[in-house]
């Protein structure tokens, strides 16, 4: 017969683990099975008379010739490699200047802001009340080169000598910048976010102590601020480089030319081309493939900072 000291034992024992039970019902439910559902898709076959996917539900029947087809498109010089390579440079880009952008102002309001912290973090999240559609779309605005009317932008560039007609933002040279303008604005506030968080966590005697012993203002900075901040560099950085390869609207919204479309692109048309949609569903495995290659890094990271902070 079970003791009072053991049922109180167990009850601890899955007392806390009880509460992230709703959390992984969830996982389950809308990101593992969707995802199986992708992968089935992706290793299945076509319907030969409707030319519908017939996804493979048992591993076993599982097919391999829509995945050997994708990794050869990958790897030789088709268009698909080339919105592959397009897309990496895109993302390092505006990942890049997320951080150039983002650190100064997470820095500002974790450390200067004082009493006006709340309202600037507040700004920070306020573009979220709209609609990703329609900042897209303000942007459109901003950069039309019109003749007749042209954005605000175009009209500020007129202003530069040598510059008698609007640019045209949306095709040509310009195109890729639109579009990586376009990635940065919206989501460098994910990335100010975690890395404010970051910093606001850095115990100032820290910095204190490095003042103590004669370090600079620049000096405190780089050997102290910023390596206690790396972490949070490495998460925002992560949060919108994952959502960056898989993004195809900002493309299409910003452009729409052919000699922009990213990764997002090619597996969306796909998806929705007749008979292609194995083809889609592979490109999407191998893409998760590869993201989740930055994700394990990250978490690999991460388990390494903690393992050092404890020592």
């Amino acid at each position: 017969m079970p003791t009072p000291t053991g049922d109180i034992v167990g009850q601890k024992r899955w007392y806390w683990p009880a509460f992230a039970a709703p959390g992984l019902a969830w996982l389950v439910l809308l990101f593992l099975t969707p995802f199986y559902a992708i992968v089935a898709t992706a290793f299945g076959r076509l319907d030969p008379i409707f030319a519908g996917p017939l996804p493979a539900w048992n591993p076993l029947e599982w097919d391999r010739g829509w995945m050997v087809q994708v990794l050869r498109e990958l790897t030789a010089p088709t268009p698909l490699r080339g919105q592959f390579l397009r897309t990496i440079v895109y993302v390092v880009t505006s990942v890049s200047l997320c951080v150039l952008i983002g650190y100064p102002v997470a820095y500002y309001i974790a450390r200067h802001a004082g009493r006006w912290k709340v309202l600037l973090l507040t700004l920070m999240i306020a573009p979220f009340w709209m609609s990703y559609l329609m900042r897209m779309l303000a942007w459109v605005n901003l950069l039309t080169n019109d003749p007749g009317s042209p954005g605000i932008v175009s009209r500020l560039f007129m202003l530069l000598p040598g510059v008698e007609e609007p640019i045209n933002w949306f095709a040509g040279r310009a195109a890729p910048i639109t579009v990586i303008l376009g990635l940065v604005y919206g989501y460098i506030p994910f990335f100010v976010l975690p890395l404010y968080a970051a910093l606001d966590r850095i115990d100032r005697s820290q910095l204190e102590a490095a003042r103590d012993m004669g370090a600079s203002p620049r000096s405190t900075f780089w050997r102290v601020t910023l390596p206690l901040s790396k972490q949070g560099i490495l998460a925002g950085s992560v949060i919108i480089t994952l959502p960056m390869f898989g993004d195809y609207y900002t493309p299409t919204l910003m452009s729409g030319s052919p000699s922009v479309t990213m990764i997002g692109n090619a597996i969306e048309s796909r998806i929705h081309q007749a008979g292609q949609a194995p083809s889609g569903a592979s490109l999407t495995f191998l893409l998760s493939v590869f993201v989740g290659v930055l994700m394990i890094y990250y978490l690999v990271s991460v388990a390494r900072a903690a393992k050092e902070a404890r020592a």
